[in-house]
């Protein structure tokens, strides 16, 4: 089996380069399209910061909202990808969602999953990564979620 784009990045996000200088970004960028991060955490970190902005300077807080601006129909099957992360967060796609870090885990594990595919058949986790390393990039991207 082939490892993921995202995966081998560690931007399960695949989050594209921009003008963002981003903390655990490798020093020499070798993939031309996506960011590369030093470990996993980093890369969930990345994805969860560009959450959180979603919902505090766009304003985005439904599953419907948030995949449109994060996978723009213009380049993806959004529709699909809605449906996707609201059946796996098992929550209606235009509901308004709190920003916590249960949030935060539960889109991230769900974007990863849709932007990588399911993990492979001998992964002990439901997900890509082990449930304590979304935890800790949600403490590093939300340090104090009432801020």
């Amino acid at each position: 089996m082939n490892t993921p784009r995202g995966i081998r990045n560690n931007n399960p996000g695949n989050i594209r380069h921009s003008k963002a200088d981003w903390l655990g970004a490798t020093e020499y960028q070798k993939d031309e399209s996506f960011v590369q991060f030093k470990e996993p955490v980093w890369g969930l970190r990345a994805l969860m910061r560009t959450l959180v902005t979603y919902f505090r300077t766009h304003e985005l807080r439904t599953i419907e909202k948030i995949i449109n601006r994060w996978a723009p129909p213009e380049e993806n099957l959004t529709a699909s990808y809605v449906w996707g992360v609201a059946r796996d967060m098992n929550v209606p796609h235009r509901k308004e969602l709190e920003l916590d870090r249960a949030t935060l885990i539960l889109l991230a594990q769900a974007i990863t999953k849709h932007e990588n595919g399911a993990p492979p058949p001998d992964n002990p986790e439901a997900y890509w990564y082990p449930y304590h390393l979304y935890n800790e990039a949600s403490k590093m991207a939300l340090p104090d979620p009432t801020a």
